[in-house]
């Protein structure tokens, strides 16, 4: 067996399912487990990544608007490699690989076409049914089940602890600095479970723009910020677009030291066996008196 990922979180869930070994490429955002840094990497963004923000918003966009894809599949070098089975997404143009450049690389592969297993993750029940979907490809329906049983039981006790709790504060999760982009699909999710009232984003849809205004009118008592593929440092860079406002000091979560960076990067955006990880990490932004997984300092840092 020999196994492809284009996508960060479908190298995290093949590995976990016990097939690390399979794996014999991977996209430039795969880096976990950090041994997968040794494969092959057959893709590459074709903007640069470099500068704020905006101006990485602003060069997404300018493809997209071309009608043209933000990333490049080494089709080729894919080939030589010879894999079986090539895992990829269709969940988000501009968050990775997606399966219309998958296809459009493997279009002439006449003598050796490799099964793809597309994911789409959109809401929690999505991740279980693609961690299943990856587990059914690659022969191990059982070994899926058991991850998704042992995912599901780590979250569940967290959940269960929260709702014991009286206070569920209201909360912001910002997906992107500039311009401001709220969590959609699981994240609403996991704040609910974690203990906390959402107050942004839908549950299974997309993650929707916002505004300076919004942020402000619904004043919420935390604010968490994990940009898609930031990690906190580069978070940190970043923070001045809000923090420079004048009327930043007068938010709530401001005033009461409860706005936190956090490594979107490696938790919240990828949809994989440490969504249950990401789930810690809001319980102890939320709820700092009763969870202590050992999150702080690797995961999040208050601002």
């Amino acid at each position: 067996m020999r196994v492809a990922s284009m996508l960060a979180s479908a190298t995290e869930i093949v590995a976990a399912l016990g097939f690390r070994d399979a794996l014999i490429a991977r996209s430039h955002e795969c880096d976990f487990p950090s041994d997968v840094d040794s494969l092959p990497c057959c893709t590459e963004p074709k903007i640069e990544l470099n500068g704020t923000s905006r101006d990485i918003d602003d060069r997404v966009k300018a493809v997209v608007q071309e009608g043209l894809s933000v990333y490049r599949v080494d089709g080729d070098r894919l080939k030589a490699l010879r894999p079986d089975i090539i895992v990829t997404q269709s969940q988000c143009e501009v968050c990775a690989v997606s399966e219309n450049d998958l296809r459009a690389a493997v279009a002439d592969w006449l003598d050796a076409t490799p099964t793809i297993v597309t994911l789409k993750p959109d809401a929690l029940a999505d991740i279980w049914a693609d961690i299943q979907n990856v587990a059914d490809a690659l022969g191990a329906p059982g070994r899926g089940r058991a991850l998704i049983a042992s995912i599901k039981q780590r979250m569940a006790d967290i959940e269960s602890a929260a709702g014991a709790l009286a206070e569920r504060p209201t909360f912001a999760c910002i997906e992107w600095i500039d311009p401001l982009m709220a969590g959609g699909n699981w994240m609403p999710e996991l704040v609910a479970m974690a203990g906390g009232v959402n107050l942004f984003g839908t549950a299974g849809k997309h993650s929707p723009w916002m505004t300076w205004e919004d942020l402000r009118r619904e004043d919420p008592e935390i604010i968490v910020v994990m940009p898609c593929g930031f990690d906190i440092d580069r978070t940190r860079r970043e923070m001045s677009v809000l923090t420079d406002r004048s009327d930043w000091p007068r938010l709530r979560a401001v005033r009461a030291g409860r706005v936190y960076l956090t490594d979107g990067n490696q938790y919240f955006n990828r949809p994989g066996p440490r969504i249950a990880d990401s789930l810690e990490i809001l319980a102890e932004l939320l709820h700092p008196e009763r969870f202590a997984f050992g999150h702080e300092g690797r995961g999040w840092v208050n601002l």
